[in-house]
């Protein structure tokens, strides 16, 4: 589960009185890590990791779906093989600038796919479908 300073990466702008989201400001300031309920899994033998999306463009709400707009995180996608695999065969697709990928209220632009490209060898993104990438 992701360490709660990523949680603040939005948190200490949105929501930053909200209730609900005091355990969090707690962990934070008391660097405690939270006890998650986990919302999105994939099964033991699937290997996946945050910062390698991170790192190529992929942002949060592209797997989490809507979070700016959730009142309680709610699993936005099936996160199936079929899923990720539309993401890996065209990921021009879904990146987006680095200093995008935390933003909640991000829209893709109408050139998305030129943007995509250009980010893919920026990034230096493969189109990675080989079995072994995430089944180890």
């Amino acid at each position: 589960m992701p360490p709660t300073q990523t949680c603040m990466n939005c948190h200490s702008q949105i929501w930053t009185e909200a209730a609900v989201l005091e355990p969090v400001r707690a962990s934070y300031r008391d660097s405690q890590p939270i006890s998650w309920t986990r919302v999105n899994a994939v099964p033991d033998f699937v290997y996946f990791n945050h910062s390698i999306h991170v790192a190529k463009g992929v942002g949060c709400t592209t797997c989490h779906g809507p979070i700016a707009e959730m009142d309680i995180t709610w699993r936005a996608q099936t996160l199936y093989m079929r899923w990720c695999l539309d993401c890996h065969n065209a990921p021009e697709n879904y990146l987006r600038p680095r200093s995008e990928v935390f933003n909640a209220n991000y829209q893709p632009p109408k050139n998305q796919k030129a943007l995509g490209l250009r980010l893919m060898k920026e990034y230096k993104v493969q189109k990675l479908t080989n079995c072994t990438t995430c089944h180890r």
